[in-house]
């Protein structure tokens, strides 16, 4: 009796384990404001996120910034943030270990039943939070981690379909497609152009620049 418990737990075990397989792939998610009224204020954009399972690049552009592009080292959890500026090009560097864990502002109850999205089946969840009105559907895939996105690691799997709080508005974010492949490994390189700083550094060159700066000429009234 007590061998046939003990085969039983290891399958459990190693079931429980097997839950989320790795990915090595492209992702790519819509972008857009919930509110109609603001789509035209802020145009919609894409995400796209390439994974070899270890390593991490998140592309996003952004209409103060140009396109950023994040090259995360997801054992590490060190990572580099790629801005084009007109000062210079950097890469600044973040190490995630360091960072103090803010509070985690949704709360989420698992709901019955599965939609499609992207061509995949995925799991819904009711989730919460004090800038909703009322609760919002979620949907995440339960069979592949939330590492990728680089956020909402308290979800229980890659979220497909959710809401993100800004200052500006609240941001749909849906998955379009979802690609096996192996991306290429100069995908997670930091381009030799670029100069590697810390987030100090960074914004003591931007505030250097702006003090520098000759103020322009204002013409006549």
């Amino acid at each position: 009796m007590r061998s046939i418990l003990v085969v039983f737990l290891f399958l459990a075990l190693g079931t429980f384990a097997q839950e989320q397989l790795p990915f090595q792939g492209k992702l790519v998610y819509s972008v857009q404001m919930m509110d109609t009224n603001l789509r035209q204020m802020y145009p919609d954009k894409e995400m796209v996120i390439y994974t070899n399972d270890t390593l991490l690049r998140i592309e996003n552009s952004t209409d103060q910034l140009g396109q950023q592009v994040l090259i995360k080292h997801m054992v590490l959890n060190k990572s580099y943030l790629l801005l084009e500026t007109p000062i210079n090009n950097y890469a600044i560097q973040t190490d995630h270990s360091t960072q103090k864990v803010d509070s985690f502002p949704y709360q989420f109850k698992k709901k019955w039943g599965k939609r499609k999205i992207a061509g995949l089946k995925a799991n819904r969840l009711m989730v919460t939070h004090t800038a909703f009105e009322e609760p919002m559907e979620f949907l995440y895939i339960k069979k592949t981690s939330n590492k990728y996105l680089n956020a909402f690691t308290q979800f229980p799997g890659l979220l497909a379909n959710y809401y993100v709080v800004t200052v500006d508005g609240i941001i749909v974010y849906t998955l379009n497609s979802m690609e096996t492949m192996v991306p290429e490994h100069d995908l997670f390189g930091i381009p030799s152009d670029f100069k590697k700083v810390t987030f100090d550094q960074f914004m003591d060159e931007i505030m250097n620049f702006n003090s520098e700066e000759p103020e322009g000429e204002h013409p006549h009234e």
